[in-house]
């Protein structure tokens, strides 16, 4: 069983009798959880309509490269930006020799120009177009580039030759896909992520809290397990499903989360807190519901233990990630918790006017003692992954040192 939740998949269809098998392909991604958008060339809609990919889809499909109803016009920026992984099923000889030789000259071959995320490719074509010289010179330039190529595979083809050149199967395709996401640079590591507001009772219907959605923690924690750990996820209350293959701990407030935490931290060999927990809770909280009388209300507050501060003074303290969302002095202020809190690593975030909370995408500075990177605007789920990739060189880097 595999499972792509969350992922924005870019499903390019090209010329070819094999067009018909990516509406199968579209349709299983679907099933396994991904966000899938289609652009189509001209050749292949001579194969297969755009209303059938729509209908799949739910979602438009893209045929022209200068996009009046997109931003700008520009629909293949828009697109490069929002995949996670370009996928072209099938590609024809036409398009590797596009792709290989840097020809832009309509949507799909000029989106992949403009993407800096993974293209796959699953090559279909006559056995004879496969074989020759130049379309394998093409394949060695794409191999060389690191693109992915899956198959072709070998067999009875539509003009009734037989040989390679037949696209992988839509089941085999879309395993391939799910398996390009696992790394597997964290295999064996353990892996504790906290995620989520916390809720501080004020009475019985009522309770202070902040807009953490939470989709940035659990997109940590997806893409902790892609990279091959086992992953623990502790949650606040957040409107999002529960990920599968991660075992998670809902809590409310922050003294549970942080019961939690220290139930479980022993286990973990790393430990990243993008959870935000409130600073206070009510002092005293009331057994019924607080009923308006006066123009004012006064709220006793006392300070809530710090969870990620309690983790890193730990004596065999695991590899500990910090998260700072700030609304001003960005890097003087994550840089002070870093080494406040002695954690490893922080990633810290600009909040307000719209800005990470709620939002899909988030941009991230990431500090630690050494140095620093800056992560780019980005939906979630793949900031997620460029983090883990950080994480993991930090980490690897820290336990190679400690053998030396």
């Amino acid at each position: 069983m595999y499972q792509l939740a969350g992922k924005r998949i870019l499903l390019g269809v090209t010329g070819g009798i094999a067009a018909y098998k990516s509406a199968v392909l579209l349709r299983l991604l679907r099933n396994h959880g991904a966000d899938v958008r289609v652009v189509m060339t001209h050749g292949a809609m001579e194969f297969v309509t755009p209303l059938t990919f729509q209908a799949l889809s739910g979602k438009p499909v893209h045929t022209e490269l200068l996009d009046l109803e997109a931003e700008s016009a520009m629909g293949h920026i828009e697109l490069a930006r929002w995949a996670d992984l370009v996928l072209i099923a099938p590609t024809s000889a036409n398009v590797m020799a596009k792709i290989a030789n840097g020809v832009a000259d309509d949507l799909l071959s000029t989106l992949c120009l403009a993407t800096d995320v993974p293209l796959m490719l699953a090559p279909a074509m006559n056995q004879q177009m496969w074989l020759n010289s130049v379309t394998q010179e093409n394949l060695e330039k794409l191999k060389n580039r690191g693109l992915g190529i899956l198959g072709p595979a070998e067999g009875e083809q539509a003009c009734g030759e037989n040989g390679p050149g037949r696209m992988l199967e839509a089941e085999e395709i879309a395993l391939l896909t799910a398996k390009s996401f696992e790394t597997n640079i964290l295999t064996g590591s353990r892996v504790l992520v906290t995620a989520g507001p916390t809720r501080e009772a004020i009475d019985p219907v009522r309770y202070i809290s902040n807009r953490s959605s939470g989709k940035m923690g659990y997109a940590v924690a997806l893409a902790a397990m892609e990279a091959g750990a086992q992953v623990s996820l502790v949650s606040g209350p957040v409107n999002l499903s529960e990920p599968e293959r991660i075992n998670v701990t809902k809590v409310n407030s922050a003294v549970e989360m942080h019961s939690a935490v220290m139930q479980q931290i022993c286990n973990a060999d790393i430990f990243i807190s993008a959870a935000a927990v409130a600073d206070y809770s009510l002092e005293s909280i009331a057994r019924q519901k607080i009923k308006k009388s006066d123009d004012s209300l006064q709220l006793k507050l006392k300070k809530n233990p710090d969870i990620l501060s309690d983790v890193s003074a730990m004596q065999n303290a695991p590899f500990s990630v910090g998260f700072a969302a700030e609304t001003e002095n960005l890097e003087a202020n994550a840089q002070s918790k870093l080494h406040a809190k002695k954690l490893d690593m922080i990633a810290a975030n600009q909040v307000g006017d719209e800005q990470g909370f709620d939002a899909d995408t988030n941009a991230l500075t990431v500090y630690w003692k050494t140095g620093q990177k800056q992560l780019q605007q980005a939906p979630k789920t793949r900031l997620a992954r460029n983090l883990i990739n950080l994480i993991a060189d930090q980490y690897n880097a820290k336990n190679t040192n400690k053998t030396h």
